[in-house]
């Protein structure tokens, strides 16, 4: 099922780009992409029943409101829709689910665009729809644990019981991930004196935070990226147990030799974490992703080879960002004299995106 249900997705994620920039309304997006993806999850679409579209639903005086569609299960509701435009934000857009939530019996809530999928519940306060969603997915960062989720939304294999159970630690999980990801960045004076007063014993004054935070994020950052390094060395370290063919083809860390091609730097890594942090303004974190090459560290909007956000040379004496915010193949290099320059170039990195979305 879960297989079966990632390639139909997948499908559908082809079908959004290809046709989107042909969907001018929001009832085209329900029609041409939501539909579809209801579709996907086993609900019988032509059944009013099952399936019932512009459901009315009376909000206190205001008559005749509408949910965009209502997915029933022997009868009793088990999931409401709201659905905008393609080329809206869909964080942006929860209140009117969230009075539809409070009148219906549904335990779980769904706003989208057609491309992005956010799922709430009531795990605050009974029959109140929570503010932030517990579950989102996104076509075009589709994961092997977001199916899983998914899968028990479908028809065949809706389980209340099993979703209500994971869906608080789903939304904590994903919460104190967002809090861990902020610190890593730019560290709090919480977290800088939490770590610093176990083992530095002297007064931590303004001038001394100041300087802690800088070390505090330089740790981080040396941290994860040793750790990367780590995972690469023992993945290029495995030809000692692989048959000799595929042995050939991979070159194993000699600690006496030099670095391998593909590590990445520090400066590489606090690079990425500015322009990810400019970033963060218009998209979630998870759509901004890394990949490092010979010649390159490059950053890609939802992993997309194709959509290049900027591209960061440093491995020679000079060093450049490579912009793509003139909607062009091939990106125009920038000159930089240190890592903080890289936040007189926010408006080109914006523009990429809005010219991607």
């Amino acid at each position: 099922m879960e297989s079966d249900l990632k390639l139909k997705l997948e499908q559908l994620h082809q079908r959004v780009d290809s046709l989107k920039d042909q969907i001018n309304t929001e009832e085209a997006t329900k029609n041409a992409f939501v539909m579809p993806f209801i579709q996907i999850l086993g609900y019988d679409i032509f059944n009013p029943t099952e399936v019932i579209p512009e459901f009315i639903c009376d909000i206190g005086t205001k008559k005749g409101e509408k949910i965009d569609y209502v997915i029933k299960r022997d009868g009793e509701p088990i999931l409401i829709i709201e659905c905008k435009h393609w080329k809206e934000k869909v964080d942006a857009h929860n209140s009117q689910l969230h009075r539809y939530y409070h009148v219906s019996k549904s335990r779980f809530g769904v706003l989208t665009n057609g491309h992005q999928y956010n799922f709430y519940a009531d795990l605050e306060k009974p029959n109140i729809m929570d503010e932030k969603p517990f579950f989102t997915l996104d076509l075009s960062n589709l994961k092997d644990s977001s199916l899983k989720i998914l899968e028990k939304f479908s028809k065949n294999g809706y389980n209340l019981e099993q979703i209500l159970d994971s869906a608080e630690s789903l939304k904590y999980i994903k919460a104190i991930r967002n809090e861990f990801e902020k610190e890593l960045q730019n560290p709090s004076d919480e977290i800088v004196r939490l770590l610093v007063n176990r083992f530095f014993d002297k007064l931590l004054t303004a001038s001394r935070l100041v300087t802690f935070k800088e070390y505090t994020r330089k740790a981080f950052s040396n941290s994860i990226n040793e750790s990367i390094n780590f995972r690469l060395k023992n993945a290029l370290n495995i030809n000692e147990t692989l048959p000799s063919k595929t042995a050939e083809k991979i070159e194993p860390i000699d600690e006496n030799t030099e670095t391998p091609k593909f590590i990445t730097t520090d400066e590489e890594m606090e690079g990425s974490q500015i322009i990810k942090a400019i970033l963060r303004e218009i998209l979630p974190a998870s759509r901004i992703a890394f990949r490092d090459t010979q010649s390159y560290f490059g950053i890609l909007l939802d992993d997309n080879n194709r959509k290049p956000i900027c591209r960061l040379h440093f491995n020679s004496s000079n060093k450049y960002i490579e912009l793509f915010n003139n909607g062009k193949d091939n990106g125009e290099k920038k000159l930089i004299a240190s890592l903080d320059e890289i936040y007189n170039f926010k408006s080109e990195l914006l523009a990429t995106i809005k010219n991607y979305e």
